[in-house]
């Protein structure tokens, strides 16, 4: 048994991110500033996407993109069960009416075939989630919302530096990305907002920051203009140029950290293909670039002699971390109670939901890691 706790995830920050962040305090402008705008540049650089609005988290963005599409009391928007509730809580805060649609058993997304039959005449949008660093098959999707003439935000918070059919997710559509610490990149906390929609990206720009025409930092008066007038209701949701320093760093090593999480992941499904318990995620067979952003396996319950829960706490007892991305959300106590929400509705997303345990996975672990995890996993499985 390792000696040390291997924690499910750790951000990878180098001495010069450190050096830069304290160049930043150093400076006295350390919210959002010039940083900022040099990382929305450098980020939509990198997806290929026409534009970006940095925001304080995805959560943030996703609100911000909700609001601008005015979807409110009486509008339904189609989202998966299988992914974090922020989603469908801001939903159900905006006064909508979350529609949660299955996935595919493998792959954990959603499709067109899972999408469809939910649309209704009171259907405002469609939010898939490009799940655990892969990419969701959007060219279905995207084929289905224009059919209906339905808005699309793609939730692409594990979705850094993924690829679909040889584009950066992030390039077409709107696209909400998260740097929240455990993700491929991070900024601490932190959130970016691509779209090729520049009337979407205005109203986001006025709604993340109090609903003020300008921006926090504007380049040219090296502030916010004095006289800027509030031209609806807004948020406060900008990101600090503290944050930005971060993430100007790290997405110049997201390639870097990306490689080595495939290497890993590799190797995982390696020493873990003799492993009948636990059942790693399916790849998508279309075309993509996986980032893997998570490393999830599914256990067998009844291979293995014991629920998802106690396997993870003995992998606890073995000093492995592990993660539960995600319990589903339609079976949590609000969803239950206030939309009538019950197990059965979807089978394959409360399948995966009972067995889901995602195992660590961070650019600094070394191979030996991948061993550990692993004679961790069979001497758990022994005892069960």
């Amino acid at each position: 048994m390792r000696t040390t706790f291997l924690p499910f995830s750790s951000p990878s920050i180098s001495e010069e991110e450190i050096a830069a962040v304290g160049d930043v305090l150093r400076s006295g402008w350390i919210t959002t500033g010039p940083n900022c705008g040099a990382f929305e540049t450098e980020f939509a650089a990198y997806c290929g996407a026409a534009d970006a609005i940095a925001v304080s988290s995805a959560t943030g963005g996703m609100h911000c993109v909700l609001q601008a599409l005015e979807i409110g009391p009486g509008d339904e928007v189609i989202t998966p069960s299988m992914t974090w509730v922020s989603t469908a809580n801001l939903i159900c805060l905006l006064g909508a009416t979350p529609i949660f649609a299955d996935v595919d058993r493998e792959t954990l997304m959603v499709t067109r075939e899972t999408i469809e039959p939910l649309i209704t005449e009171k259907t405002k949008a469609f939010i898939p989630v490009h799940y655990a660093g892969a990419a969701a098959d959007m060219d279905p999707i995207r084929a289905l919302a224009a059919e209906r003439n339905i808005a699309l935000i793609e939730d692409a918070a594990h979705a850094a530096g993924t690829e679909y059919k040889g584009e950066r997710i992030g390039k077409k559509g709107t696209c909400i990305f998260s740097f929240h610490p455990i993700k491929n990149m991070t900024t601490g906390e932190g959130g970016m907002v691509c779209s090729d929609d520049p009337e979407l990206l205005a109203r986001v720009k006025s709604l993340k920051f109090h609903g003020l025409g300008v921006d926090a930092f504007d380049r040219q008066t090296q502030g916010r203009t004095p006289q800027a007038q509030v031209i609806h209701p807004g948020y406060k949701y900008n990101l600090t140029d503290i944050s930005a320093v971060l993430g100007r760093g790290q997405l110049a090593r997201l390639n870097g950290f990306n490689q080595r999480r495939a290497e890993l992941a590799m190797l995982y499904r390696e020493k873990l293909a003799d492993t009948p318990e636990v059942l790693p995620l399916g790849i998508p067979d279309y075309q993509h670039l996986h980032a893997w952003h998570l490393f999830i396996v599914r256990l067998d319950i009844y291979k293995a002699g014991m629920e998802r829960d106690a396997f993870m706490a003995a992998l606890k007892e073995q000093n492995i971390g592990t993660g539960l991305h995600f319990r589903a959300v339609h079976l949590q106590k609000y969803y239950t109670e206030t939309f009538g929400c019950h197990p059965g509705i979807l089978p394959e997303t409360e399948w995966n939901s009972d067995r889901i345990c995602s195992l660590p996975l961070c650019p600094s672990m070394q191979d030996s890691d991948v061993d550990d995890v692993v004679a961790a996993i069979k001497t758990v499985l022994k005892k069960g």
